[in-house]
């Protein structure tokens, strides 16, 4: 079982490596893999938004880059906002190709923390929809 809070700190720490010059909203992520490992990723903004990356899609992409494709659970702290801020829907499409609808999803801001499943942030997952239809 994942310790949520413990992994909150490790995303509200991660946060403060954000390069987020633009929108001055730093997010941090910690992405506990199925090893023990927690991996971090931070949002890098860029001048054309476009380009931007989100901090749980670092978190993940910098696992794989490392051969590590099992994952437990994720936090995201925003310390920015005083509300919690869920993974935007890029995140959890990015997410759902690596884990099921059980997966544990943990979001805070300053004043205010959530946990959640996958499957509860992203009800209508396709991916694994169609694997459903074609098997069944």
């Amino acid at each position: 079982m994942a310790d949520m809070s413990k992994l909150l700190i490790q995303a509200r720490q991660a946060a403060e490596a954000s390069y987020s010059p633009y929108s001055r909203f730093r997010v941090g992520a910690a992405l506990l893999c199925k090893d023990g490992t927690v991996v971090t990723g931070t949002n890098v903004e860029n001048r054309s938004f476009g380009l931007t990356n989100c901090a749980e899609r670092s978190a993940i992409f910098s696992a794989i880059s490392a051969g590590k494709n099992e994952f437990e659970a994720i936090a995201v702290s925003t310390p920015d906002s005083a509300a919690a801020v869920a993974p935007c829907g890029a995140c959890r499409q990015v997410l759902s190709e690596f884990v099921k609808a059980d997966f544990p999803v943990a979001f805070a801001g300053r004043d205010q923390s959530v946990e959640a499943t996958l499957g509860e942030l992203y009800p209508f997952d396709s991916l694994h929809d169609l694997k459903n239809i074609r098997s069944g």
